[in-house]
């Protein structure tokens, strides 16, 4: 026996190991909890990092489709001032979009009470297979917080074009909530008692909204590029004719995600890195990698639609 037998493998990270528990989790049962995105931003990206205070503008096109983010403010009342706050970035701030969209679209209301159910979301996105952790400690609430925060005071333009007609959505995602939050007697930072969707984009999401499973969130939720590619596929793959394919070009896909990515080699080995682990989580997805690009192919989505039913095989 070599010495090389004798090693013990190699132990897989958290992040590793959720993400194989949560692949055979998905393969196995069918999913409880579903979150939704607007297929505009399945198709274009948020920032994926910070890009600095000085930066309140952010834009991103994706064939017919432009995303255009304007950096807010909110008034502070310890200060009696208005204060500029950043432009929403990273994995969190996808995550708390896909639970805003969740609960309208269940709801069918742009106003819901989340209180709870939102420091809930977080507990499941943090601990997706439920083993018993405790509720989100404070560093964890900050984050989701701040980026909620971001969400609310910004302007949010989504443009799609169609045939010859070109339709521009003007809107606060968020409307309305205490930015500030509010704090228990035993002062546990409470999320808000109540977060209200503008009109138009509530009416634009009844419209456009793409299924997500939950789990699969949870378990790409270190990464705003997975998430990226996860919805982008959700929303792209089922509509693909049967018969037909689909191909990407490599600078195709680096202009949509390659963000902070200069060299072409640096973001192809990134994103084909995340694209495998994107498909552990939506392993119908049917895909192939060639030297110049991908191809697409027509997938299951990774919820099946209502009233899909899969049917179990007949012992001969």
């Amino acid at each position: 026996m070599s010495d090389d037998q004798d090693k013990e493998p190699p132990k897989l990270s958290a992040v590793q190991r959720r993400a194989i528990d949560s692949s055979i989790d998905i393969v196995l049962q069918p999913p409880e909890d579903i979150a939704y995105q607007h297929t505009v931003l399945c198709q274009t990206c948020l920032p994926y990092r910070n890009p600095g205070a000085d930066v309140r503008v952010w834009e991103r096109k994706q064939g017919q489709v432009l995303l255009r983010i304007e950096a807010g403010a909110a008034f502070n009342p310890k200060t009696d001032k208005f204060e500029d706050l950043g432009l929403p970035f990273g994995p969190k701030i996808r995550l708390i979009l896909s639970y805003l969209n969740a609960e309208a679209i269940k709801k069918d209301s742009p106003i819901n009470e989340v209180q709870d159910s939102f420091t809930g979301f977080v507990k499941r996105i943090l601990d997706p297979l439920k083993q018993g952790r405790s509720d989100p400690n404070g560093r964890e609430i900050k984050i989701f917080k701040t980026q909620l925060s971001a969400l609310a005071a910004a302007t949010i333009r989504l443009g799609v074009k169609r045939d010859d007609r070109a339709v521009t959505i003007k809107s606060d995602i968020v409307q309305a909530f205490d930015l500030w939050f509010s704090k228990s007697d035993n002062q546990r930072v409470l999320w808000p008692s109540t977060i209200r969707l503008s009109d138009e984009y509530f009416a634009s999401l009844a419209k456009h909204a793409v299924p997500l499973d939950e789990r699969a969130l949870a378990a790409l939720s270190h990464s705003a590029m997975a998430l990226d590619i996860y919805a982008w596929l959700a929303q792209r793959l089922h509509r693909i004719p049967h018969n037909r394919s689909q191909f990407v070009s490599w600078a195709a896909l680096k202009g949509q995600f390659g963000q902070g990515y200069h060299r072409m080699d640096n973001f192809r080995r990134v994103f084909i890195q995340t694209l495998r682990l994107v498909h552990g989580q939506y392993q119908s997805a049917q895909i192939e990698i060639h030297e110049d690009g991908i191809t697409l192919f027509h997938s299951l989505p990774p919820v099946p639609p209502r009233g899909f039913v899969v049917k179990k095989p007949v012992d001969n």
